[in-house]
């Protein structure tokens, strides 16, 4: 349904007002003014290709030129399949029954969804900014209202929640590196890329973990650099003022994890996932997997910036792990080794020197990792 949906939208966002070109839409051939340079062009050629799009009768699809207003207000509602047959009244000075996005534009404002301006007037014809595109974008496909984001663009005036969440979920990477220019009126070509890079990421694969879904009130923060975290990205939202939901999108094939921590009435509550990303045809699929599971974990030994030549491994009560543990890295002072489970140990390490030295080593299970908890002290000289 959101798959239809989404192919109104970009039909409507795209076509508006304009001429369409049927034979061009249906032509492989690509506008001759949007050359494969341009950072939209496969955009723009990909929705020409599916009809969605459609340019002008000369050959050219004008990625310059800007959408509306009133246009917005229209896409808007139709994504949300809103019911405005029974609009009535005037909400907005220059929006009379008579104008053709009418009933869109008060429904819309009757749902808080858009707004006017301080002297009662809409301007439905005066060409959306960026940052109202963003904000389309959140309101039609549900994206979370606020995110843990650092602001790549410092500086500049406009730069709100919505702008950085589809930032953050790669839906658009501003017009340079470090501005997004949101104050600038949408274009075509924009639009298209945008909705293109929208539709591959919301509409084909993502996953949302909502408070609900876990029992609790709210969510409060996401650990993701623990296992894999190139194999997805996790963005938390919230919304009506609760942080409360999680959504995850894939970026290439692999097993990565995360976990979640919030609260459920006064208590602390976690939930450890698996993230399972496979590719199926051409696109990326998630799949979430719950877990209990603690991984392997490096605890860290202080060998004083002595050399170490063997360490080997017993538990408390005598039983042998191994008389060779491998030594995962040195650091400093420090020689790392890994403890499979938890427990409490016996690390012995024989130095070069030929003396040896015993380490208590403790390994604990902690909610809001992957990883156990660990710490070693030296006890003194090996009997």
């Amino acid at each position: 349904m959101k798959k239809k949906l989404l192919g109104g939208l970009c039909a409507l966002l795209l076509a508006c007002s304009l001429p369409l070109s049927a034979a061009h839409a249906e032509s492989s051939q690509p506008f001759k003014d949007v050359p494969p340079s341009k950072h939209f062009a496969d955009a723009v050629n990909e929705l020409a290709e599916r009809n969605i799009i459609g340019g002008y009768p000369d050959g050219t699809f004008k990625p310059g030129n800007s959408i509306t207003r009133g246009q917005a207000a229209a896409i808007i509602a139709k994504m949300r399949g809103l019911d405005t047959s029974d609009v009535k009244g005037q909400k907005f000075k220059d929006v009379p029954a008579s104008h053709g996005f009418y009933k869109a534009i008060v429904k819309m404002a009757e749902e808080g969804m858009i707004g006017g301006y301080p002297d009662g007037s809409f301007k439905p014809n005066e060409p959306i900014k960026r940052k109202n595109m963003a904000a389309i974008l959140v309101k039609a496909f549900d994206l979370p209202r606020s995110v843990d984001v650092k602001n790549p663009f410092k500086g500049e005036v406009g730069i709100t929640n919505d702008v950085l969440v589809i930032y953050q979920l790669g839906i658009t990477s501003g017009t340079s590196p470090t501005t997004f220019s949101p104050n600038a009126s949408i274009t075509r070509g924009q639009a298209a890329k945008m909705l293109a890079a929208t539709e591959q990421v919301m509409m084909k694969n993502a996953v949302t973990v909502e408070v609900g879904d876990l029992g609790w009130d709210t969510i409060e923060s996401i650990l993701t650099d623990e296992v894999n975290p190139g194999v997805f990205r996790a963005v938390k939202g919230k919304k009506d003022g609760m942080q409360d939901q999680v959504q995850l999108i894939p970026i290439k094939e692999g097993k990565g994890g995360f976990v979640i921590a919030g609260r459920a009435g006064n208590e602390w509550m976690y939930q450890k996932y698996y993230v399972h990303v496979k590719k199926e045809g051409s696109d990326l699929r998630l799949t979430l997997e719950k877990t209990d599971d603690s991984l392997p974990t490096e605890v860290a030994l202080n060998t004083k910036y002595k050399t170490v030549e063997n360490i080997a491994l017993a538990k408390v009560d005598g039983e042998k792990i191994s008389d060779n543990v491998k030594i995962e890295r040195n650091e400093y002072n420090f020689t790392y080794i890994m403890l499979e489970k938890p427990g409490d140990y016996i690390a012995t390490i024989r130095f070069a020197n030929g003396k040896e030295v015993r380490y208590s080593v403790t390994a604990f299970e902690v909610k809001d990792s992957f990883f156990y908890g660990a710490y070693a002290m030296e006890i003194g000289p090996a009997d």
